[in-house]
């Protein structure tokens, strides 16, 4: 609160009234109290509230006195609740003779006398029946829907001030004064009853630890938000406001949809409006990571004020990838589920998600209908994007797999669907679906959809205990306790690293604790060799999908970048067309911001409209990069030729070269995608991957200006090669196809994909359905024979 928030009704809310008892006055001593109300005064005049200046006057010479009747006195006329605390820590609560005047959309400080005859040293808490979140259902998918009816008549929101120069908690003292903060996202008279506890169980008997109050709330400002893109053109945009002491606008408790609780910031279109009090705020403004992030000061006026208050923000960008073709898109986003409230509605509504995809900048925002809430969202579906999408930001319901059917075995994510309803399943998700994901893709591909797994990282995870015990098993086919080098050279599942690398002792054998040792050393290296639980919810059946030809990508961006990227890479080593795509998993991994984790994706730079179709068939050819919005490879190209747009066939080994235009930004000011941390420093280390490895690299600065690199690239058999910024960006690749042959980059790579397939059958196949296994059994007996058969066609590493 500031000094302008208190000139428009602060008197009002804290004058002298007679509509309540005197406040008793307590025999103490001087100087503590004294020291106390001093403090107090301070915290007033902090929050913008400060007592009329001839009590101050008055207070602050009894002060300086330490005369405590007269403290007493003078500030009990300013008190709005009387608390005693009797010796055995109940609490008793009655209202004090001052106004009862709060204000709209914003926090009024109230004095509270606390009497304290317990010597108890808690925190006080306030606390109201009409205070709280006015959602229910966060964070719980399945509660019910229909609970707490009422929820949203809360129109309070309550605390007990207790920053310096105030305390945390009483002193226990016999009398001191303390601040209460009062939000009402109502305006008009309102009644609340208002109650405090010093922990459970210590009000007092017959409802006397609280006490009703007749509030007059004085209305806030409707205050019109004017946004100009970087272009000028009107656009929308994401903001943050908070005033002196950090109070978030509107408060996170009091929002319903199009503002979202779990967030801090808010999105607003230009013409928009954001309900706030009188006062002085600092407004952050942006519009998400291809934008550079802005604040400026944001003042108030009173509702009767001559002009009316407008917030003006021109956005500027530090970089437009669509000047070079490229669309930004999240492929996961939710409108339910995880975060989302269940009520007063299932999640929330199209025009709720676009306001958010749009407000982070995103192209494409695709909202997938999954488990959570499913009956109620999956009638926003249609065969096409969502009727109010605009020419460059589109809103598509799509479907995820997840929370029914073939979970178990990854949850999948399908892109441009005709049809959302599998065959046999009547439009519910509690029959028909199959339990494995493979005819589930089918299906998918079978109307022209793109799919993809969810979350790749999710049970790619590496247990060295558990790796090495299985790898130790297969390997060890004598069953002496070690493996020789001849059980290592004919074992079907690779070593994580050279044989003498791991014989520490040079014996010629490697011992269980040997082994366990050298997975633990690589478990979080790019690329390894471990063969991963298998246990989770990501990209689990993906090394059968890719070979049976119905998965286009696997999914980044969203889970630890290791385990993401190092299955992608084995199974391009194997000659897979399989592509990446970013995502977000929003708000279930996170509810930070949508396009935490995005794909662009190449439409051409002379498109006059995103195309859905178009974009999801980018991302299926691999088109496209991933990013965070804070890196960016622009016109990477390997002899001249980008990334699905063909293959560079050369008819020998030779050199290629290598090209590309990059940039990546100053500040990563909002954070990057989940499962990685954010870079530092002013330089970004960019690399060349051929088959997984890195083989070149060079520093660019990180200076929001794009930079031009070359690389001279050997390659001496069929590659596949792409550019990286680990953990931030990463290309499609480019293959090298070297006398026609295919890619088959890594004999171990193919083992690696044969020990995923066997260890998820171990591990989950018993959960495919008993009608739906032996089918399940043949397709991935059929996926193993292409491995194995990958395998004798590669070269030993």
């Amino acid at each position: 609160m500031t000094r302008l928030f208190l000139s428009l009704f602060a008197l009002a809310a804290l004058a002298a009234s007679s509509r309540a008892a005197d406040v008793p006055v307590i025999d103490v001593e001087g100087q503590p109290l004294a020291a106390n109300a001093g403090r107090l005064l301070k915290a007033l005049d902090m929050l913008g509230a400060p007592l009329p200046a001839d009590a101050t006057k008055s207070i602050e010479k009894a002060i300086a006195d330490k005369d405590a009747k007269k403290v007493q006195e003078l500030l009990d006329k300013h008190v709005l609740f009387a608390i005693t605390i009797n010796p055995e820590a109940r609490l008793k609560v009655a209202t004090g003779p001052a106004g009862t005047t709060i204000q709209q959309a914003g926090w009024t400080p109230v004095v509270v006398k606390v009497m304290n005859d317990s010597t108890v040293k808690k925190q006080l808490k306030i606390m109201s029946n009409q205070a709280g979140p006015v959602y229910t259902g966060a964070g719980g998918q399945f509660r019910d829907p229909k609970s707490d009816p009422k929820v949203v008549e809360r129109f309070l929101s309550l605390e007990v001030f207790t920053q310096p120069p105030m305390t945390d908690t009483l002193s226990g003292l016999k009398v001191e004064y303390a601040i209460a903060l009062i939000y009402s996202s109502e305006s008009g008279k309102r009644e609340a009853t208002i109650g405090f506890d010093i922990g459970q169980g210590n009000q007092d008997l017959g409802f006397r630890g609280e006490a009703p109050v007749l509030f007059d709330v004085k209305p806030a400002v409707a205050v019109k938000v004017k946004v100009a893109d970087f272009d000028g053109k009107p656009t929308t945009g994401r903001f943050l406001i908070t005033d002196a002491q950090g109070h978030v606008y509107p408060p996170q408790a009091k929002r319903l949809a199009p503002d979202f609780f779990f967030q801090r910031q808010i999105y607003r279109h230009d013409g928009g409006t954001i309900l706030l009090p009188p006062g002085k705020f600092t407004v952050q403004y942006g519009r998400g990571p291809e934008y550079s992030l802005k604040s400026q000061e944001l003042i108030v006026r009173g509702p009767n004020a001559r002009f009316q208050t407008q917030l003006d923000v021109k956005l500027a960008r530090w970089i437009n990838p669509a000047d070079y073709g490229f669309f930004s898109g999240d492929h996961h986003i939710h409108a339910a589920g995880c975060a989302h409230y269940t009520n007063p509605t299932e999640g929330v509504l199209p025009e709720d998600m676009f306001l958010h995809v749009k407000g982070e900048g995103l192209n494409v925002g695709c909202c997938l209908t999954w488990g959570p809430c499913y009956d109620y969202q999956r009638k926003f579906f249609e065969a096409k994007p969502w009727v109010r999408s605009e020419p460059f930001t589109i809103l598509k319901y799509d479907v995820e797999v997840s929370g029914f059917g073939s979970q178990a075995m990854g949850h999948v994510c399908l892109l441009n669907l005709r049809d959302q309803t599998y065959p046999g399943s009547d439009g519910t998700k509690t029959k028909g679906w199959p339990t494995w994901t493979t005819p589930l893709m089918k299906w998918a591909k079978d109307q022209g959809a793109v799919t993809g797994y969810a979350h790749s990282a999710n049970g790619l995870g590496v247990n060295p205990k558990e790796c090495a015990k299985r790898l130790m098993e297969i390997l060890d086919t004598n069953n002496d306790g070690i493996i020789s080098v001849a059980e290592a050279m004919k074992g079907k599942l690779p070593l994580p690293e050279q044989f003498v690398k791991i014989d520490a002792n040079n014996d010629g054998d490697i011992s269980a604790a040997e082994l366990l040792k050298s997975i633990e050393r690589t478990a979080n290296l790019l690329p390894n060799l471990n063969v991963p639980e298998m246990n989770g919810i990501g990209a689990q059946e993906i090394c059968v999908t890719t070979a049976m030809g119905v998965c286009d990508f696997i999914s980044a961006m969203d889970t630890a970048r290791v385990p993401e990227w190092n299955c992608w890479y084995h199974i391009m080593n194997c000659g897979f067309p399989l592509k990446a795509s970013g995502e977000t998993d929003f708000p279930c991994i996170s509810g930070s911001r949508v396009g935490q984790g995005r794909v662009y994706v190449q439409l051409g730079k002379k498109t006059d409209m995103v195309d859905y179709a178009a974009w999801c068939k980018g991302i299926q050819l691999g088109r496209s990069y991933v990013s965070d919005g804070y890196a960016h490879a622009l016109e990477f190209k390997v002899n001249d030729t980008a990334p699905g747009y063909g293959d560079v066939k050369i008819d020998a080994a030779g050199k290629v070269k290598v090209s590309a235009k990059v940039a990546f930004a100053k500040d990563v000011a909002l954070g990057t995608a989940p499962g990685a941390t954010a870079p530092t420093g002013d330089v970004r280390k960019l690399e060349l991957v051929v088959n997984g490895k890195v083989v070149q690299s060079k520093d660019i600065p990180a200076d929001d200006k794009t930079h031009d690199v070359s690389f001279d690239l050997q390659v001496d058999k069929s590659s596949w090669v792409a550019i990286r910024h680990f953990p931030q960006m990463h290309t499609n690749p480019v293959n090298v196809l070297v006398g026609g042959k295919p890619i088959r980059a890594s004999k171990q790579s193919a083992q690696w994909c044969i020990g995923v397939i066997e260890q998820l059958w171990t591990v989950r196949g018993a959960g495919i359905k008993a009608e739906e296994r032996d089918e399940a059994r043949k397709t991935f007996d059929k996926a193993l024979e292409m491995y194995k058969k990958i395998v004798a066609e590669s070269a030993d590493e």
